[in-house]
């Protein structure tokens, strides 16, 4: 199993709502991808901008067919350059990458980089 924890912060408090609904809406179509175990989204109870993804996958690899969903192309492109005040923090946890990795997700109009 693979799991990836992505830690998000809302821009400001009127972008709190529209990434709200977003994240929900991205979950009911993530979690249908093949090789997805789950999708979840949580939100901080004490500050409401702040978001956490919990990314659940059979293996490493399957997080190739939910990158090449469809409506990635719709979802980061609304979410992170108009939401999100600093990168999002990205935890790896796996078989390959060991018990716990952490990275800076950037993502730009035609990619998706991860650095250590």
């Amino acid at each position: 199993m693979h799991t990836l924890v992505c830690h998000l912060l809302a821009k400001d408090d009127e972008s709190i709502e529209k990434i709200r609904r977003k994240l929900i809406e991205a979950a009911r179509v993530y979690r249908k991808d093949k090789e997805t175990i789950d999708w979840l989204v949580m939100q901080d109870v004490h500050n409401p901008r702040k978001f956490t993804i919990v990314e659940r996958f059979e293996k490493e690899s399957s997080q190739k067919y939910h990158l090449e969903n469809p409506y990635w192309k719709t979802f980061d492109p609304y979410v992170v350059p108009s939401t999100i005040k600093k990168p999002a923090q990205l935890e790896s946890t796996g078989p390959r990458t060991g018990p716990s990795a952490t990275f800076q997700l950037e993502v730009s109009a035609n990619s998706l980089s991860l650095k250590h």
